[in-house]
This record gives structure tokens, sequence and C-alpha cells, in this order.
């Protein structure tokens, strides 16, 4: 099939350069608005969509950012591969501000969000055990590396529910539990990728030592803000790679993400809701 590479923009990324034909489209999904308009183009003969996690602007709160009619709306135009880039907080000394790193783990922490597209009338279950894509972490690894990028990978990402920060008794609590990272956006972001037979990479941008570290002070949006604004440059460079790496034409993932569903489905044919069924006409209607 053909490739189409979908970005997900966190705090500090709202655009990126040099789409061949670019223009804002308005996608509308059964599960309620997008974040935002999606920008879609072609860059190194590759079609893109960019989408805004927090608006232009930045007007969604993480608890409120609708990610089943994000991930819904980037499946309905045609993305194969979705690259989230996610600012974060570092539970390591190794790991500091203005380093990128390719996540590959998660501990949801997050309880006021939709986690599935799933649900009453048509059951589901798929595997997560891997829930991010190793082939296209590769590249998103090889591409900020490109792009001068300082990159770890292989990282357990902590996703709270925020928006405000952690305290310190929790920050200490996720680093003995062997956490890397701790975001906001992160869950149910992935889970949903996999549910709609996306392959996943998420770039996590350290923007601060959370409040754990006893040599920095506990963190603030200025101390975020200034961090995201030298790394904005990296990130959209970065992007720009990417359809190289991944080129135009795309096989089978060697882990099945894109086939997630061919075992998943518990609910028998003649009880399915076919209400349902019909707001999962872009996720799952390969299956359905």
């Amino acid at each position: 099939m053909d490739s189409m590479i979908g970005i997900i923009g966190g705090s500090g990324l709202y655009q990126i350069d040099g789409l061949e034909g670019a223009s804002w489209v308005k996608v509308s999904t059964p599960w309620g608005k997008p974040s935002d308009e999606v920008l879609v183009g072609r860059l190194g003969g590759v079609a893109m969509a960019f989408l805004p996690r927090h608006g232009r602007g930045h007007v969604h709160a993480p608890s409120s950012v609708n990610h089943r009619a994000n991930i819904d709306a980037l499946k309905r135009l045609g993305c194969t591969d979705v690259v989230a880039l996610s600012a974060v907080g570092s539970l390591r000394e190794d790991y500091v501000p203005g380093d990128f790193v390719v996540v590959d783990q998660y501990i949801d922490r997050t309880f006021a969000r939709e986690k599935s597209f799933f649900g009453s009338g048509c059951v589901a279950h798929v595997g997560f055990s891997h829930p991010t894509c190793a082939r296209l972490s590769g590249h998103v690894a090889t591409a900020a590396r490109a792009a001068g990028a300082r990159v770890h990978e292989g990282a357990t990402y902590v996703a709270m529910e925020g928006p405000q920060f952690s305290t310190l008794a929790e920050s200490r609590l996720y680093r003995q539990w062997g956490a890397d990272l701790i975001g906001m956006t992160g869950m149910p972001e992935a889970k949903l990728a996999r549910e709609a037979e996306l392959c996943y990479a998420c770039l996590a941008m350290v923007t601060d030592f959370d409040c754990w570290h006893p040599s920095h002070g506990a963190v603030d949006v200025a101390q975020v803000l200034a961090t995201m604004g030298r790394n904005a440059g990296l990130a959209r460079d970065l992007v720009t790679r990417l359809p190289a790496l991944l080129g135009p034409t795309r096989a089978l993932c060697p882990q099945g993400c894109d086939r997630a569903l061919d075992h998943a489905i518990m609910t028998a044919p003649a009880m399915r809701d076919p209400e349902l069924l019909a707001k999962l006409d872009a996720v799952a209607g390969r299956v359905l």
C-alpha cells in the first residue's frame, strides 16, 4: 500500500514546514471533533498529515484532548504510520532537558479519558504488550540523530492525568517503579492507534526533571516552553527526514500493528450493535 505519515505535534510543535500542496482540511469523525483541522500535503513524494494535539494556540488541556477523534481522523485520511511528539519530564539523571527519547513502554495512570473505540455492542481486545512499533521507532530515532538531536532509545513513559504536575512523592514513586519519563498525553493515544491498526511511535522531548531532582527546582511552564523553543527546530527537521526513510510504498508491518484486529473482536456478528459498527467504519472497516 501507499505510505502516509501522520504527525501528532505536542507542546511547542504546531506545524511542519515544506509540505507541497499544503492545506488545512476539516475532518468529521463519529467520535466528535479532532483537536484541530489537519494539515495535509506531500513531502519527498510521500503523503503527510499533521495534527496539533492541543490545537493551534494550545487550546486543549491534556484531559480534554479528543484522542478518539484525532486517531480516527488520521486513519480516515489514509495514514498508515503515526509519529507522536510529546513534551515530557525526565525521571532519570542521564535524560537531561533537550534530549529526545524514543518510547517503547507505557504505564497508564490516566483515569478521565475514553480509552477505546470498542465497547458494549462490539467488544474487542487488542494485544498491547509492545505498545509502539519497533520498525517505525527505529526510523524515528535515525531521523532524530540525523537532525542533530541527542537520542535515547527504549524508555518507559508514565502517563498521568494532569493538568497539575507531579507531587514530590509521586515523582519518587514513579522512579522506584523503574519509569524513565512522565507526561500527560501518551495515553490513551497509543492504545487507540493500536485499535485503529496504525503503526505508532512516540518521540519524547525532555523539557525538565519533573520535581524529584535535588539539584533542580520544581518544573514550571516557563521552563517547559523555553526548552521546547530550543527543540522546535530539531523537531521540524527530523519530521522532514521521515519520508525518505519510510518511502512511498509500505509492506506489512513485521510486528503486526496493521493487523491488530485480526483476532481481537469477541462479539458474535449477529449480536453487534449497528450504531457502533457505523462509527467504526474507518477504524475497523477492514475486519468488519
